[in-house]
This record gives C-alpha cells, sequence and structure tokens, in this order.
C-alpha cells in the first residue's frame, strides 16, 4: 500500500477513493474518524488519506485527481426558461432542465 494524498475533509476522500477504484486504481481511505482527536494531535496529521493498493497506479491517480480539482466551469443559458447558470452545474437551478451539450 502506498499514500497517494490527504483530503480535506471525509466526503471528499471518500468521493475520491469512490473514483480511484472506479477508474482501475484500487484505493482505500484511512484515518476516516480521527478528526476526533485534532487538538490532541496536530491538526494536519488527523486529515483522511487515500492510500493506493499498488504503487504503479499512483502517477495516473494524481492525474485523475488533479483534474478532478481543476474541473471546468462553464456559464450557459438555459435553454427552456432562460436563465443564466454559472458554475459547475449541470441542471438549470430554476426550472430543472439539463444543461444543452457543447
Amino acid at each position: 500500500m502506498h499514500r497517494l494524498t490527504r483530503a480535506p475533509n471525509a466526503a471528499l476522500a471518500t468521493l475520491w477513493a469512490d473514483l480511484l477504484c472506479e477508474g482501475g486504481m484500487p484505493a482505500t481511505v484511512q484515518r476516516l474518524y480521527l478528526s476526533a482527536v485534532a487538538g490532541e494531535l496536530p491538526p494536519h496529521e488527523c486529515l483522511p488519506e487515500i492510500w493506493l493498493d499498488h504503487v504503479e497506479h499512483k502517477e495516473r491517480a494524481l492525474a485523475l485527481l488533479e483534474a478532478l480539482r481543476n474541473l471546468p466551469q462553464r456559464r450557459w443559458h438555459c435553454p427552456a426558461c432562460g436563465e443564466l447558470v454559472e458554475g459547475g452545474f449541470e441542471q438549470c437551478w430554476n426550472c430543472g432542465a439539463l444543461m444543452p451539450p457543447l
């Protein structure tokens, strides 16, 4: 096993590990419940960690995490109601219509 990275919270750690597993890179989350002792231990030591089962997946896994951290944002007008939708939303907040393809 090889430690890949620390995540800022348990939700992201779990999401990242699941996406790595879906990408064919078996991963687990360690230190998931250590936040309870933050203060007695240094806070940065209590963050959840993503561990890879196989060190040969490290470069591909880091590339996937980097892509997840830098998803492109798109501004679009809803085809159904004309509302301007900004950010990473793929559905109109006003009427629920899906984002049109590029």
